[in-house]
């Protein structure tokens, strides 16, 4: 009864991390060709696009969050080898993809400091 349980939570927390991931993808598409319009009105920047990268990033480390909590209670279920290394490498580009998205969020935030202050 309490493994049937956890398989389900482990299920419902990989649907989670799925429908997160196509929405900030969905957002993301959205604001990429709001921006490429834009290229035919003068108001196409690249700013944009890094700031655009910037909030697919997070919800691309939000649905892997939640998918590293699916595959912990995945593991405890079935602590295989192959569970592990899915496991690990998750966690592995989960810390590479936030350490180069917070790198990318204080440049950002430094540049829109300057432009603030330059205008």
């Amino acid at each position: 009864m309490f493994t049937h349980f956890l398989n389900l939570l482990a299920t419902i927390i990989s649907v989670a991390s799925l429908l997160i991931v196509t929405y900030g993808a969905l957002i993301a598409v959205m604001q990429f060709i709001v921006n490429e319009v834009k290229r035919f009105t003068g108001g196409y920047s690249t700013t944009n696009i890094r700031k655009l990268r910037s909030v697919f990033g997070t919800y691309l480390l939000l649905g892997l969050e939640f998918l590293i909590a699916s595959d912990i209670l995945k593991t405890v279920l079935e602590p295989t080898i192959t569970e592990l290394i899915t496991l690990g490498g998750i966690v592995i580009v989960r810390t590479v993809l936030s350490v180069f998205l917070n790198k990318e969020i204080k440049e950002l935030e430094s540049e829109t400091k300057e432009c603030d202050a330059s205008h």
